[in-house]
């Protein structure tokens, strides 16, 4: 059933580009025997998504920074192109991100440069005032999140933390009503993959305990 729909997924995808019939987009496909690429699974994120946000699809992603040679620039200039055709800035990285890991310009939860990172996020039935101010607080802060300190911010935005072992937090504050908004947190610098995804598990701990005190 998956490769079925992959294979669905590249038909469709040959049809916007060339204006062929599903049928005979299908036929050249399979004469050719051309390898079907899962990119959702590769990216981590169904196509299903990444449209509703994006107005594209993973296979379009591709076509569209493969033209531009997206996979020999740095990761900040792939995600200011992405904005440039008016991604919103949530999903500016989440693009970028997914496009390195279908090119395989790094693994799930490897930054670029080499080293680790463990993301997750969470939405809570507050404002967003009253979500940044939990984490810029620093009395606040401590009674859930241990062992970390402000190292800058803008206000209802973004803020970075420094944990106490010297690795960065970038954190990013997403409204989504009047009582209603989502916080996501990239953690930095770890030195391996079981690094990551204990730090990541420890996250989802203090995300529970935050929501007890909101």
């Amino acid at each position: 059933m998956t490769k079925q729909k992959d294979l669905k997924r590249v038909v469709r995808s040959r049809m916007q580009k060339t204006g062929e019939s599903y049928t005979a987009a299908r036929q050249q496909l399979l004469h050719k025997k051309e390898p079907v690429v899962d990119f959702a699974a590769l990216a981590g994120m169904s196509d299903e998504s990444v449209q509703a946000k994006t107005g594209r699809t993973w296979a379009q992603w591709v076509r569209v920074l493969d033209s531009v040679k997206a996979a020999d620039k740095p990761h900040r200039e792939i995600a200011e192109y992405v904005s440039s055709l008016g991604t919103p800035d949530w999903w500016s990285q989440t693009v970028t991100v997914g496009y390195e890991r279908i090119r395989g310009l790094r693994e799930r939860g490897q930054r670029r440069g080499g080293g680790y990172e463990a993301s997750k996020s969470r939405t809570y039935a507050v404002s967003l005032a009253r979500l940044f101010d939990a984490f810029a607080d620093d009395d606040f802060r401590a009674r859930w999140l241990p062992e970390s300190s402000v190292r800058s911010k803008t206000a209802g935005k973004r803020m970075r933390l420094q944990w106490h072992d010297g690795t960065p937090v970038q954190v990013e504050f997403l409204s989504k009503g009047p009582a209603k908004s989502s916080v996501a947190i990239a953690h930095l610098k770890l030195p391996s993959k079981a690094a990551a995804d204990a730090i990541k598990k420890e996250w989802a701990s203090w995300f529970d305990r935050l929501a007890e005190l909101l």
